[in-house]
């Protein structure tokens, strides 16, 4: 698999936060946070890799999402990750009905984020969204395209194939928009939980 630039940094950036948060686990296994941070690196690593390792990966970051929401419940941005790991799960299902029960997962974990923190767009665009991922879910297999990675390859043999389908170009494009909106939001996690932990402390009074 060829990586751009893009995808080398996320790489790195993700490593980084997975072997950060698994050297914190350590020394303090009941910090949700440091959970949320592990299981999203886990999900963003998770889209640099093969299916095989994909589906491994995503596997390992919902049971780090889930035991967080053990120490923490309502832990919004954990529910809301946990809600994009069982979407990348399901996207990489291809029997739609064992997809349609990682979607339900999704929605349900989307909906207790919005009821937890109802201010927050990306959480309620998760919710909106996810009522159209199994339409998206069946096109893209159709296509094949559930054998392709997740990243940028997938995105890019998605466009090909649309495209070759001439009549069906403009709704398909739409959809993976909305479905590399999807992707692209997981990042948000690491990225933010990466920048989290580099804030220096205030200086002391």
């Amino acid at each position: 698999m060829e990586f751009s630039q893009e995808d080398f940094d996320r790489l790195l950036l993700s490593e980084h936060t997975r072997q950060t948060a698994e050297a914190n686990y350590v020394k303090n296994p009941l910090d949700a946070d440091n959970l949320t941070k592990w299981g999203g690196a886990l999900l963003e690593l998770s889209q640099l890799q093969n299916v095989s390792d994909s589906k491994k990966m995503i596997s390992e970051a919902i049971a780090k999402l889930e035991e967080a929401l053990l120490i923490d419940p309502v832990k919004h941005d954990a529910l809301w990750c946990l809600g994009n790991a069982h979407t990348s799960q399901a996207f990489l299902t291809p029997d739609v009905d064992d997809a349609k029960v990682a979607f339900d997962k999704a929605r349900d974990c989307f909906q207790k984020a919005v009821d937890e923190d109802p201010s927050n767009e990306l959480y309620r665009k998760s919710l909106e969204v996810t009522d159209k991922a199994p339409e998206l879910h069946m096109e893209i297999h159709k296509h094949g395209l559930g054998q392709q990675t997740m990243g940028g390859a997938s995105s890019a043999s998605a466009s090909a194939s649309v495209n070759e389908k001439g009549s069906k170009k403009k709704s398909s494009d739409l959809k993976y928009d909305i479905f590399g909106w999807i992707i692209l939001a997981v990042g948000i996690v690491a990225w933010v939980g990466m920048a989290k932990s580099h804030i220096p402390p205030p200086p002391p009074r």
